[in-house]
């Protein structure tokens, strides 16, 4: 790469001009929704009612028209109603649309009615239609008459608006204080600068690339989001380790391209297994039968693998052409800065001759964190995921006021006609529904009919678990349940099902990789086993705080009483990835020594003396950027920038910078045995420069 730099350039300058072209749209293309179990009952509902029912299904636009002085029946209510019908009616997303009914979908009082606009088109055009017309809608309040439009597809609406606005802001003030803390850890303004801009080239290649991966299938707006954060923790991270190894290398080497060369056989071999174990953690992800989880997961592998094919080749092609430049602009303490910290030496030393106390402190601490995660409740996003403020919200809790709390998550009941009458009494018998609506045959001749059957509680409340249950196992074989509730619950069930699988697979690929990089069982198994306990401390933390409430105030969120569903199964996969990064940078770093000297001790403390600079650097930059997202008003991007900057901090600080040596240390030279046979069967890996 660094003999060939005006090649590398060329092709990346093609790359990001075409890919570039499609990034600033990268927004406004991506998917909406996507948050359902494949398969499920209450997805065959939502496909049944688009079918044969006008599209009336979850992914149907309610507006909610009120006043508190007039009524539906009023003139004025009249006109707002008929302005709601003109403005939906010319769009063919939308299928039929239905007046406000009494003792349907009018309020007792008359002040309050919901007319109904189907869904004729899939779940995330409906997003995009509902993007495009609520401000119309919101337009058309006035005179004392409120119009918020409500239901799944407003709801995704607003929330990703919400969650776009919080995530910009979050980067934006994310990279100031990314380049201050890289400048101070490499007291040199150009070599600080590298890694952000391999960053910036890696996630607008990734923006680009999600463009046109949506043209094949619908790609979540989610995907980026996450892409956008963790593609620049991870290209900074990569960076930094090969940007310091190489000044280290000029020190020794007069030719540049020798620097180069040196920085790729040693830490250029580390970034690619720490990339493939993140591509692997991540890909497990994918069994997940949910299209929002799985592109999600597609998203950060894509921006990954991007960030890392430009640490490959556009970095050592950069510190080729840089040569010694690379230390332009240095600050005065950097000048005499070696890349051996004699700080981190005697760091490693001092756990060297005092490893059990601080082995023994750091389970402790990593214990107590992780036992709260025993009490961990997972479900579903409540209403509370969007700002008071949203249209959605105000929509949600006026249906609530004037028709009850259960009246915004309406369960759809779909049965054969035959079947209508033992289907209605039997919903209406089940505990917790408050009321079900007379059966109403279908548009065509399917012989179909559909009830909806109001349950009597909120709908993110714990019991409507229960009353989905009992109404699937009292109603007739034949009759289905769906509905937005419903929906939410099946993929919940779903995700429960498959976090066990996924802990498993990234368990045992990871450790599968560990051992080919390092070739040697018992670290590998021991870097596996610890990156599990940082992790399930991190989950503890996220217990307390997200659960129980603990610093809810101080951070500016109301607790919902739950870890938002997705949650374990995307960030178990995300920190695993993470703390496998730090292992091994420590563990490569470690077994280069080890293979240069042959002595666990000078393994040991020089691993640590070579690498805990970079990795201590690295973390902060990480924890920067995570903790940005903290000030995020969105839930679900306060719970990831928290969650993920809580788990780097304990990583780095407690495991990698202090139990992680102390096993090196315990072990000696069993860290590094591994029996002839498994040798022989491994691809011969070595991390020393010769």
């Amino acid at each position: 790469m660094a003999g060939h730099t005006r090649i590398v350039f060329g092709v990346w300058l093609l790359v990001l001009v075409a890919l570039g072209a499609a990034a600033p749209s990268v927004f406004n293309s991506l998917a909406g929704a996507g948050w359902q179990a494949d398969g499920s009952q209450s997805v065959q509902v939502r496909e049944l009612a688009q079918q044969h029912f006008g599209g009336n299904s979850s992914a149907a636009v309610q507006v909610v028209v009120h006043s508190d002085t007039a009524t539906v029946a009023d003139p004025a209510m009249r006109h707002v109603l008929d302005g709601v019908r003109a403005e939906l009616s010319g769009d063919a997303r939308f299928g039929a649309i239905v007046d406000p009914q009494p003792g349907m979908t009018i309020s007792p009082d008359g002040h309050t009615g919901i007319l109904v606009a189907g869904a004729a088109a899939s779940t995330d055009d409906m997003v995009k239609a509902v993007d495009e017309h609520k401000a119309a809608l919101n337009a058309l309040a006035g005179n004392g008459i409120e119009v918020y439009p409500t239901g799944a597809s407003a709801l995704w609406s607003d929330f990703n608006a919400a969650n776009h606005n919080a995530m910009m802001k979050a980067e934006m003030f994310s990279w100031p204080v990314t380049l201050a803390i890289m400048v101070l850890a490499f007291g040199s303004l150009v070599a600080a600068g590298l890694p952000l801009l391999l960053t910036v080239a890696g996630l607008v290649a990734s923006a680009g690339g999600l463009v046109l991966l949506n043209h094949v299938t619908p790609i979540s707006v989610w995907a980026m989001n996450f892409a956008m954060m963790f593609a620049l923790a991870l290209g900074i991270d990569y960076a930094l380790f090969l940007v310091a190894r190489y000044r280290d290398a000029l020190t020794r080497a007069a030719d540049p391209r020798r620097a180069v060369a040196e920085t790729m056989d040693t830490a250029g071999k580390a970034v690619v297994l720490s990339g493939l174990t993140v591509l692997v953690s991540l890909s497990a992800v994918l069994i997940v039968p949910a299209p929002a989880v799985r592109t999600m997961a597609v998203g950060i592998m894509l921006s990954v693998a991007f960030v890392l094919i430009a640490t490959l080749t556009l970095l050592p092609a950069t510190l080729g052409a840089l040569g010694t430049k690379v230390n332009a602009g240095a600050l005065p303490y950097a000048k005499r800065q070696q890349h051996r910290s004699p700080r981190f030496a005697r760091w490693g030393q001092l756990l060297h001759d005092r490893p059990w106390p601080f082995a023994i402190g750091a389970l402790i601490v990593l214990v107590a964190l992780a036992i709260p995660v025993f009490g961990l409740k997972v479900a579903m996003p409540s209403i509370q995921v969007v700002p008071e403020s949203a249209p959605v919200r105000q929509g949600y809790e006026l249906v609530q006021r004037q028709l009850g709390a259960g009246a915004p998550g309406a369960l759809q009941i779909i049965a054969p006609a035959g079947e209508a009458e033992a289907t209605a009494r039997a919903a209406a018998g089940v505990d917790g529904v408050a009321m079900v609506t007379p059966p109403q045959p279908a548009a065509d001749d399917s012989g179909l009919v559909m009830m909806q059957a109001l349950p009597k509680v909120d709908p993110s409340d714990a019991r409507m678990g229960t009353i989905l249950d009992d109404l699937r196992h009292q109603l007739p074989d034949r009759a289905l349940v769906g509905g937005a509730p419903a929906e939410n619950l099946d993929l919940q069930q779903a995700l429960n099902h498959y976090l066990p699988i996924i802990v498993g697979v990234i368990l045992v690929l990871g450790f599968a990789l560990l051992l080919v990089a390092l070739q040697a069982p018992l670290i590998a198994g021991l870097g596996t086993l610890v990156s599990l306990l940082s992790t399930g401390a991190a989950f503890g933390v996220a217990k307390l705080i997200f659960q129980d409430g603990h610093g809810a105030g101080l951070l500016g969120f109301h607790p919902q009483g739950f870890l938002d569903g997705w949650g374990p199964v995307f960030f178990f996969a995300m920190i695993f990835a993470i703390a496998m990064d730090y292992t091994v940078f420590l563990l490569a770093t470690a077994k280069e020594h080890y293979e240069r000297t042959g002595d666990p001790e000078a393994a040991q403390i020089d691993g640590l003396a070579h690498s805990g600079r970079v990795i201590f650097a690295a973390a902060a930059v990480m924890v920067a950027v995570f903790f940005t997202f903290a000030l995020a008003d969105p839930l679900p991007p306060k719970e990831m920038g928290i969650i993920l900057g809580v788990a780097v901090l304990l990583d780095a600080v407690v495991v990698r910078l202090v139990l992680l040596p102390v096993l090196l240390r315990l072990t000696a030279h069993g860290a590094w045995w591994s029996p002839r046979w498994l040798r022989n069967i491994l691809p011969n890996i070595n991390f020393a420069h010769h």
